[in-house]
């Protein structure tokens, strides 16, 4: 019985020894300069209505290309991404569902932020529930100036309508 153990137990080493060396090593799906994200809130357009306002150039279009209207539809993304010097840059992204999977329809960076020159502690949506079937999007960015101090909240709200507001939350 002992032996038996001593072989299974080797041909076992031996397997994961061998399988760790035949593995291929995988590109990183996400920059390890993102270090918070999340994925919240609903817009849906006619197709013709732009994209989220402030969008710089070189944003994916997820237009139709035939140039008809198509009722699009999807969800937010809210990321950070640290900066050299450690302070954080907070990204906001359009994500359209479409028949092929998500695609991204805008990329903005929310100055608000980057003025601010934080270093981001969190990102959390209104709830976790999942994407809402609801306009607008509604998340807290937690946040320091200063590396000793105290995080402050700050929400990120896009309402109805597609506006976006910044502001420190006010609890």
């Amino acid at each position: 019985m002992a032996m038996r153990r001593i072989l299974m137990t080797s041909l076992l080493l031996a397997g994961w020894s061998i399988a760790a060396e035949a593995a291929p090593a995988q590109d990183a799906l996400l920059p390890a300069s993102v270090i918070f994200a999340t994925s919240t809130g609903y817009w849906e357009d006619d197709g013709n209505a732009p994209d989220v306002e402030r969008v710089p150039t070189g944003a994916e279009s997820v237009a139709n290309p035939e140039g008809k209207a198509v009722q699009r539809h999807g969800y937010y993304k809210l990321f950070a991404v640290r900066q050299p010097d450690r302070t954080s840059k907070v990204y906001l992204q359009q994500i359209a569902q479409t028949e092929t999977g998500p695609a991204i329809a805008s990329t903005i960076e929310l100055q608000e932020f980057s003025d601010l020159k934080p270093y981001v502690t969190d990102i959390r949506p209104e709830n976790s529930n999942g994407i809402i079937k609801e306009p607008g999007l509604f998340a807290t960015v937690y946040l320091k100036t200063d590396p000793a101090a105290e995080p402050d909240g700050w929400t990120v709200l896009i309402d109805e309508f597609g506006d976006i507001t910044v502001e420190k939350a006010t609890n």
